[in-house]
């Protein structure tokens, strides 16, 4: 009897490094944030042919953003507010296995910035994870959805939500914030996967010992940030309501150990209310992930006037550059221009525009000899710090959603390409005087969107070449791509519309190879997982994010979701709300005929 107990308690116990030993399950595949899938059963030839196996509806209105995880015969399916999460049973067509609906207030919607989306959950170590709006951070038994611990990670009645997923590593969990809107102060936190206790906090604005940033050994572009780098950039100490929030996605770099990651607008919108560059919103940072102290830091766009928040994803690859081999960080940001970056050492290595339309700037000073090293050489007929409040300042592109926004793009190692969702919008932009009130809206300015001029087009989906800084192939679309994108082995790339087409195209040269119209608007991000040896592709329906707000939300004032619904007043005759899941497999092999 004893002999069979510690033999029981001897497999769970390797059962239990089985499971910590497991690969995460990320949004991104990946920690590189490549969206890049190895899976190659649906190729270019036969992609045509893909069937939809089966459908599930989510109950829930708003956008749908982010993706399923599937672990084992599990898929985990999460919805926009209240952040419902299903657990199905792919081993029976999707059955219900278990639901998890959290009470939240609803007066977190109000406080909500461009809509009740949620970017979806990791897994790791026998753990499912998610940050709901409210900003509770939650750990849930994937195998009955108990709630294993949670933890609040900030308060929504001073404008802090959250709409981001998480960071599982090394036995820690990274968060994010959101409320820049709402001139809140942000950080990323990192809190134990096992007990839910905080390890660090690093804020984005203040003083060196609370952002954890060395003066000496924190760098900017090689060189020392030196003390007190943020407190000089302000006036004041507006730095406390200063925004620069973390809403976007991590990357992770396990050989040094550093968590990528960018920081947002700065707050008020209102750019004569915050003289100075306003460090260090508008950011790339890399810091380690066991301590949380910065490695190196580079700012994109000092003093923001645009809000051209820097939350896009970080995206880990090696590139050949100037003829010498690189491991790199690419980031196509809001602001129209996509870095190259030494990830090691925050190097500037490419800074180029990835949108034909962007002319806020003319270019991004590349001689490390010069002061404007690394700054974007602005053109003031753009710049809404030039004119008075309440005057507008007009045809500024990218407008503030940016060339491109939160949905990720992806990289293939076959064909050394970047697939980039973009927007092909532009603004106009009146500042104006704003007060701060905890928990009242922060803004200080009012927009129009609207496409460039000469055309009603407003998207592209893109391939770039990173390490050349330039545009391989594009591909018109109506409207801008709000859904992520993804790569596979068989030379396909997918993405989503608007108005709910899934397609899929030639990772070479773009050509279309297959289109479906799911039910609604596609903001949600493409995947693919193998079941019983079968290769199958989801994709969450749903209209909704800051481009599809006004369907989401009812809108119908052109000048609310800060412009958005004005500037995609035409999608109403094209899609409709609805959040589903559609998931499609290439057909069964006919059976061999009798003989």
């Amino acid at each position: 009897m004893r002999a069979s107990i510690l033999a029981a308690l001897l497999l769970a116990c390797l059962v239990g490094v089985v499971r910590a030993g497991e690969a995460p399950v990320l949004q991104t595949l990946d920690y590189a944030n490549t969206r890049y899938s190895n899976l190659a059963q649906i190729d270019a030839g036969n992609v045509g042919r893909l069937k939809v196996a089966w459908t599930f509806s989510t109950g829930v209105l708003r956008g749908h953003e982010g993706a399923p995880i599937v672990v084992g015969h599990r898929m985990f399916v999460h919805t926009p507010f209240p952040n419902i999460v299903y657990a199905l049973d792919l081993d029976h067509d999707g059955k219900i296995l278990w639901r998890y609906a959290p009470r939240q207030d609803a007066g977190v919607i109000a406080v909500m910035c461009c809509d009740t989306v949620s970017r979806g959950l990791a897994y790791a170590d026998g753990r499912l994870f998610l940050q709901q709006a409210d900003t509770t951070v939650v750990a849930l038994d994937p195998e009955t959805g108990r709630v294993l611990w949670s933890v609040r990670n900030g308060d929504p009645g001073r404008g802090e939500t959250n709409t981001a997923t998480v960071l599982p590593v090394h036995g820690k969990l990274i968060v994010g914030l959101a409320g820049g809107e709402y001139g809140a102060r942000c950080h990323v936190t990192a809190y134990d996967q096992a007990s839910g206790q905080r390890l660090w906090r690093a804020y984005a604005t203040g003083p060196d010992a609370d952002m954890l940033v060395d003066p000496e050994t924190t760098t900017e572009l090689g060189r020392p940030i030196g003390r007190d780098s943020s407190l000089k950039s302000w006036e004041g100490d507006q730095w406390r309501t200063g925004g620069a929030c973390s809403w976007g996605w991590f990357a992770y770099d396990p050989a040094l150990n550093l968590v990528y990651y960018g920081t947002g607008n700065p707050s008020t919108w209102n750019p004569a209310q915050r003289p100075g560059d306003n460090r260090w919103a508008m950011s790339i940072l890399a810091r380690d992930a066991d301590t949380g102290m910065a490695r190196w830091v580079y700012q994109m766009t000092p003093h923001d006037q645009w809000d051209y928040d820097g939350v896009n994803e970080m995206i880990l690859t090696a590139q050949v550059i100037g003829g010498r081999s690189r491991e790199v960080l690419t980031h196509f940001d809001r602001n129209g221009f996509g870095y190259t970056l030494d990830r090691a050492t925050g190097e500037l290595l490419v800074a180029e525009k990835f949108d034909p339309s962007v002319n806020w700037a003319s270019r991004i000073g590349m001689d490390p000899a010069a002061p404007d090293y690394g700054r974007p050489l602005v053109d003031k007929r753009y710049a809404p710090g030039e004119a008075d409040e309440d005057e507008t300042t007009k045809n500024i592109c990218p407008g503030a959603l940016g060339a491109k926004n939160q949905q990720p793009a992806a990289y293939s190692p076959k064909t050394r390409l970047f697939y980039v969702p973009t927007n092909h919008m532009c603004m106009d932009y009146e500042a104006f005087r704003v007060t701060y009130t905890p928990g009242q809206p922060y803004v200080g300015a009012t927009l129009t969107l609207h496409p460039p001029e000469g055309t009603d087009r407003t998207g592209a989906f893109i391939a770039w070449d990173g390490a050349k800084g330039r545009i391989a192939w594009s591909i018109p679309e109506p409207f801008s791509v709000w859904s992520g994108a993804l790569a596979t082995a068989g030379n396909i790339v997918f993405y989503g519309t608007l108005e709910g087409y899934l397609k899929a195209v030639d990772a070479r040269d773009g050509h279309e190879l297959y289109r479906f119209k799911t039910p609604s608007g596609i903001v949600g991000n493409v995947t693919t997982y193998r079941h019983d040896g079968r290769q199958y592709v989801a994709v969450l329906s749903g209209i909704g994010g800051w481009a599809g707000i006004g369907l989401a939300a009812g809108l119908t004032d052109p000048a609310d979701g800060s412009g958005a619904v004005g500037g995609y007043a035409a999608l109403s005759q094209y899609t409709a709300p609805g959040g589903q899941l559609t998931v499609f497999a290439l057909p069964d092999p006919a059976p061999a005929a009798a003989h």
